[in-house]
């Protein structure tokens, strides 16, 4: 169970603090409602992320176990291209404006985050067929993946508010040595991904 707890919570911290539509919308609400207010809307992935989830296990659980592991190996492959995405923001960094037009409540935020394709990407190459694969060694593994997943980005996001309204924790420097964190992170598991899914995929190896 480690290993998906380990998963889940690693993704999940990548992917919290990576900048993209939901975290620049949380930035926006705390420079104008203040950390506070701006708290409920760290919710947001867990009413946007059902519908995906849910139609995701559903056609992956029609697949077959080599399609299954093509697609982790995928996942892998993305999680990589997104930890070189990170590394060269790293390198050249720029500055975000936090003067971003926002929804104003906990729904509009969800529907910023169904309108992002990260969530479609996540489940459908990283998250989907890591639970499946989960799921068919014990229902209690694909719950701790989830669950820890979910956690770890409300969370994250969560602490990213209160750091961003009350300290300003997450300065120039705060964030360049995240996004750091973030792309080591994604390397491991992008890494982790596709070794587990070669492993588990004879035909790859007879084909070489």
């Amino acid at each position: 169970m480690m290993q998906y707890l380990l998963l889940g919570c690693g993704f999940a911290f990548a992917a919290a603090i990576q900048p993209g539509p939901l975290q620049a919308f949380l930035l926006s609400r705390v420079a104008a409602t203040g950390w506070r207010r701006t708290l409920p809307a760290c919710l947001a992935p867990l009413l946007s992320d059902g519908p995906i989830a849910v139609l995701v296990l559903l056609v992956l659980g029609q697949l077959s176990p080599t399609v299954q592991q093509f697609l982790r190996a995928a996942g892998g492959a993305l999680l990589l291209y997104f930890a070189w995405t990170a590394f060269r923001q790293w390198r050249n960094p720029i500055e975000e404006s936090t003067r971003i037009s926002a929804p104003r409540t906990l729904l509009q935020a969800a529907l910023v985050n169904v309108l992002n394709p990260n969530p479609y990407l996540g489940w459908a190459l990283v998250l989907g067929p890591s639970a499946v694969s989960a799921w068919s060694r014990h229902p209690a593994y694909a719950a701790a993946l989830i669950v820890s997943f979910y956690g770890t980005v409300v969370a994250t996001m969560a602490l990213f508010v209160i750091l961003v309204g009350t300290a300003r924790f997450l300065g120039p420097r705060g964030r360049h040595g995240l996004l750091a964190l973030s792309a080591l992170i994604l390397a491991v598991l992008g890494t982790y991904l596709l070794i587990t899914a070669l492993r588990n995929t004879p035909l790859i190896f007879h084909s070489i």
